[in-house]
């Protein structure tokens, strides 16, 4: 019996298995931020691939909390109904539909990753593109020559805490039944959270508890407007991987704190805060971000999400049946193969009968299966 494949009850929500498609960013959107035929195509595959929970990219909560001019958004009521055809969609597969609320921070206003992944200029507005005031906690920019962002003032933070909260109900509006903040990968949360990006000497800065307050703030808010009934998560870089910066302890302490304001699941990554310094692929191992959720699962008491090179059926089944992690999320898997939930299920014996796959799909598998049986050498 797969404990990958097992269901999960999260508030009134029943997950039928362990497997996420993790949020990831797919810059496809219009200047309006409205999603179109590639989203609900997107989205509509990965919902019939087999995955228990499937999450949309991250939804912006205000236009500069954009990352580039190509991300979709939910500033305004206008959203809800066109992301419901999306909800459908993934739904329509029998995964549960989910999605993001973020706000990129100092790292918005760029360009998308196959255009360089640089600051917006007088360039790119000439090509339709113009460049935005970026803000975060503290007026220190992402990258040297990135935009220099502007320091949050009290009526700032006090609003954008507000467009959280409405981009949450709309969320629940347009069907979602799970919501993740992202608080993690250098966006502003992220640069409020960690003393690299904070400088603050007022109260939303200084020692660990004005750091973490932003986030807390913004949870309130969330999940007063979010249904009692559906689960929230927090994303989190556990560490920032730079010297003097976030540590795993205190992802830990505030994963106790998230908790106690009605937080479900800590979805558990890393790093994002620190300058780029190369555009080369590092090489990780497989899992490498398992032992922070491991750690905050333990200590904190709270359910976790692993996400991270998880690459294979046998170690995303290890993770979740040894409780190093209650949900595994998988994301360029996922791109390169929309099927793969249904084929690690194959792989570690929990589907002998192509049940989850799409009757049209299934019912093909199962009769070439059979022919192989057939065919095979009798011992």
């Amino acid at each position: 019996m797969s404990t990958l494949f097992s269901p999960l009850a999260l508030r009134r929500v029943t997950l039928p298995n362990r497997v996420v498609v993790s949020p990831m960013q797919q810059y496809m959107a219009g200047d309006d931020a409205l999603p179109n035929d590639f989203h609900l195509q997107h989205y509509g595959r990965l919902g019939l691939g087999g995955a228990g929970l499937v999450f949309t990219e991250a939804l912006a909560v205000s236009p500069e909390g954009r990352v580039t001019h190509h991300d979709l958004g939910i500033w305004s009521d206008d959203y809800v109904a066109a992301l419901k055809p999306i909800v459908a969609a993934i739904a329509a597969g029998g995964a549960v539909p989910a999605t993001q609320l973020i706000h990129a921070g100092r790292k918005g206003s760029v360009g998308r990753p196959w255009e360089g992944y640089n600051p917006l200029d007088a360039a790119s507005a000439e090509r339709g593109e113009a460049p935005w005031q970026t803000v975060a906690a503290s007026a220190i920019p992402a990258n040297p020559g990135w935009h220099v962002p502007e320091a949050l003032d009290e009526k700032g933070i006090a609003r954008l805490i507000a467009a959280y909260a409405d981009g949450a109900r709309r969320a629940a509006a347009a069907g979602f039944r799970v919501l993740d903040i992202h608080a993690a990968h250098g966006y502003l949360i992220h640069s409020f959270l960690s003393p690299i990006g904070n400088k603050r000497e007022d109260g939303w800065g200084g020692d660990f508890d004005g750091r973490i307050r932003f986030l807390l703030e913004i949870t309130k808010a969330v999940r007063a407007a979010w249904p009692a009934d559906l689960p929230l998560f927090v994303r989190l870089s556990c560490i920032d991987d730079q010297p003097d910066g976030w540590t795993l302890e205190d992802s830990v302490e505030l994963s106790r704190r998230l908790k106690a304001l009605g937080v479900d699941v800590i979805d558990c990554s890393s790093g994002g805060l620190g300058e780029r310094t190369t555009t080369k692929l590092i090489s990780r191992p497989e899992g490498y971000q398992v032992p922070f959720a491991e750690r905050i699962r333990a200590e904190a008491k709270v359910p976790t999400m692993a996400v991270g090179l998880i690459t294979t059926p046998a170690f995303a089944e290890s993770v979740v049946a040894e409780g190093r992690a209650d949900l595994v999320a998988i994301g360029r898997e996922a791109l390169m193969n929309p099927h793969w939930p249904l084929q690690a299920a194959r792989a570690l014996g929990h589907d002998q009968n192509f049940g989850a796959w799409p009757p049209a799909w299934g019912w093909w598998l199962e009769k070439r299966a059979r022919a192989a049986a057939a065919r095979a050498p009798q011992s």
